[in-house]
């Protein structure tokens, strides 16, 4: 069977609009064959319909934020199904907090397979570097090295990420939590964050 790369997953997920999981699972049982995943996600009833996948990220908000008098600022988007939603009190307090959330923390990407391989492709060297300064066997730095990776992801990836408000809870957990009050699909689609002189 053929290696599942994560760029192979985000491009059935993008095509589909099935789960990660899911997209891996299908992946894995079709041997990596894109078209073959589609149809066997669309089979087992996992995949979005093309009209459902237009009509998700249709309504929602966008919102800036802006913190430190203007030396931080964030532009994110989250979509949900319908209008109605879009103005609910829980809609509008979790975009506002999710803005105010990535400029806290800076992320790298929403999800892991949204870090470009440059960046893991760094980190890793980084790690690598790491564990054969503080004397570790050659054989044992690819693996202290994708812990550390592994780490990295949880700590800047946003669905990962603990939640700044409430330790308890990542912002995966936060978006189920307003996924399960408001009855639709919610979709943290895009951001961008600004640093004055980055």
């Amino acid at each position: 069977m053929s290696e599942i790369s994560a760029a192979m997953v985000k491009q059935l997920r993008e095509k589909s609009g099935a789960g990660i999981m899911d997209c891996k699972h299908a992946l894995a049982e079709c041997d990596g064959d894109i078209e073959k995943s589609i149809e066997y996600l669309r089979k087992k009833g996992l995949a979005t319909a093309q009209k459902r996948a237009g009509r998700a990220t249709k309504e929602g908000a966008v919102q800036a934020y802006i913190h430190m008098g203007g030396k931080i600022g964030v532009l994110v988007e989250i979509n949900c199904e319908t209008d109605f939603v879009a103005k609910t009190d829980d809609f509008t307090a979790f975009v506002k907090n999710i803005a105010m959330h990535i400029a806290a923390t800076n992320p790298v990407g929403i999800l892991p397979e949204d870090v470009s391989p440059e960046v893991i492709e760094k980190e890793k060297e980084i790690y690598r570097a790491q564990a054969l300064e503080m004397g570790k066997p050659e054989k044992m730095v690819d693996k202290i090295a994708e812990g550390k990776l592994n780490k990295f992801f949880k700590e800047s990836c946003l669905m990962n990420q603990v939640y700044v408000r409430d330790p308890n809870m990542t912002i995966q957990d936060y978006l189920n939590d307003v996924i399960a009050k408001t009855g639709e699909k919610i979709n943290i689609r895009r951001f961008a964050r600004f640093q004055v002189g980055e």
